[in-house]
């Protein structure tokens, strides 16, 4: 905590510091995730439409209804939440591989409907975003976000912490392990499910509206990418879906090399093919994460 609250006074110039943003809005996003996967073991690699509607959702009610930045943004993450509660509902009718490609084709046609609709989204040429401090200098901005996103970061945190060491948790993690038994048992499996799957859409979409504030700029390509559902999945199973800090230590890893490769190889996609092996690395050797695989060689 104490490397984290003063990393923006020893980065040494703004690039580094708006990194240190982008690693976080990570965190939120792969912790956000986690409240489904971690506790219920659903693997979704759509959550990145719950991202772009939250930064949609806070862009467009501010140039709609010239809301505050910040009443915007709370007022779209509970928006996706009830987006949330149909979308849930139908989804988690499957489990398996059924869901991961319900959860594939629900970001798809997200994409393709902010993509198509120009007249309100700005299609392919994107979204500007009003900031919510204009007059403030670039590497003041970040560092004021940053801090909002640590302070999302520790809310989401302690909200997992605390479900984890409820009934409810306990609940989740037996329909994690053995969803037929716990439901035999009497545990509400439908129920739970779906309520976990809200908390972890309302958190990724406060991820997404902060990020949409604080960059400032839309595009439906970026936004509702499977490639950002499947950074949120790869962050949290390197850390270790189990454990509370285990997506923000992916988070960490997976954050600077992305942007190490992308700084070093540029336009290039090299940082995919990195990405793909240290996924096939976590799989065969660290299949529970890396916070557990030291544990247990301790």
């Amino acid at each position: 905590a104490a490397l984290i609250l003063s990393f923006p006074t020893i980065a040494p110039n703004p690039y580094i510091l708006s990194a240190g943003v982008v690693i976080l809005n990570y965190a939120v996003l792969s912790t956000g995730w986690n409240f489904m996967g971690g506790f219920t073991g659903y693997i979704s690699l759509g959550h990145a439409a719950y991202f772009g509607l939250g930064a949609y959702g806070t862009a467009l009610l501010i140039k709609y209804l010239a809301l505050p930045g910040f009443v915007a943004w709370i007022l779209a993450a509970l928006l996706v939440a009830v987006i949330a509660i149909p979308i849930g509902i139908a989804a988690l009718r499957v489990r398996g591989a059924s869901f991961v490609i319900v959860s594939i084709a629900f970001v798809l046609i997200m994409l393709l409907v902010f993509q198509s609709w120009r007249e309100v989204t700005g299609g392919s040429e994107g979204l500007n975003v009003p900031r919510p401090f204009p007059g403030m200098l670039r590497p003041e901005h970040h560092r004021v976000f940053f801090y909002l996103f640590v302070a999302l970061l520790a809310f989401a945190l302690l909200v997992w912490w605390i479900i984890d060491r409820s009934k409810f948790g306990t609940a989740l993690k037996s329909i994690r392990e053995d969803e037929d038994k716990a439901q035999s048992l009497g545990v509400p499996t439908t129920r739970y499910k779906l309520i976990a799957y809200i908390l972890s859409a309302l958190f990724v979409s406060l991820g997404g509206g902060l990020y949409a504030l604080w960059f400032g700029y839309l595009d439906p390509i970026f936004q509702f990418s499977i490639l950002i559902g499947s950074y949120m999945v790869l962050m949290a199973l390197l850390g270790g879906v189990r454990n509370l800090f285990g997506p923000l230590l992916g988070a960490v890893v997976v954050g600077v090399a992305l942007e190490y490769f992308k700084l070093e190889f540029g336009d290039t996609q090299f940082h995919l093919i990195a990405t793909g092996i240290l996924l096939g690395i976590v799989v065969l050797f660290m299949p529970d994460g890396v916070i557990p695989a030291v544990r247990n060689l301790v």
